[in-house]
């Protein structure tokens, strides 16, 4: 099981994306901790525990379940000059059959915000799912007063697809959310009946 999660990796220009280690834990509580206002009210509340180490250890071990059993694919972005934890991206949902589709959810530190990190790594995520994965459609959601996030999804190839309401709790209210979401070029309209 960890021979596979420990292999995964997304190589972009500047980053190695890579499923979450337990040494990664001190780099992603500092991180977070000094995020925590600019992330709070774009995510869901945090728990009391959220920045312990027992949290972060069942976050690793959730990783590892899901890239193993195929359901998620929760990646750190480290970027290469440095070692330095940036945030993180997942494509989480992962749905085959008929559907052949997941959801996108990603956070980028405060400090690292705004520079290309995270479209840089949608960007390399989104490749993998089509071409890896073989799946093809890829959803995402955000505020509607999200303007950074919206940008970051149309400008990465995501298509306006309409709202969602009381999407999802965000800092401890129901929240509508608009939707976005990219499709595998290939197979706009195909399907391989007939």
């Amino acid at each position: 099981m960890l021979r596979g999660f420990r292999k995964l990796r997304i190589e972009t220009e500047r980053m190695t994306l890579r499923p979450p280690v337990h040494s990664d834990f001190r780099a992603w509580t500092a991180l977070r901790a000094h995020s925590k206002e600019y992330l709070t009210s774009w995510e869901p509340s945090w728990a009391k525990d959220h920045l312990t180490r027992k949290a972060f250890t069942n976050r690793v071990y959730w990783a590892q379940r899901s890239v193993s059993g195929g359901t998620a694919l929760p990646l750190f972005l480290i970027r290469r000059e440095d070692d330095a934890l940036l945030g993180a991206i997942t494509l989480d949902n992962i749905r085959r059959g008929p559907a052949q589709a997941g959801t996108l959810g990603y956070w980028t530190g405060a400090p690292f915000a705004r520079r290309g990190y995270m479209r840089e790594a949608i960007t390399a995520l989104v490749h993998h799912a089509f071409t890896q994965l073989d799946l093809s459609r890829i959803e995402a959601a955000c505020l509607p007063e999200n303007a950074a996030s919206r940008g970051l999804l149309e400008t990465s190839g995501f298509k306006y697809e309409g709202v969602a309401q009381s999407y999802l709790q965000i800092d401890g209210r129901w929240r509508t959310h608009v939707l976005y979401a990219a499709l595998r070029s290939d197979r706009r309209g195909k399907t391989g009946a007939g």
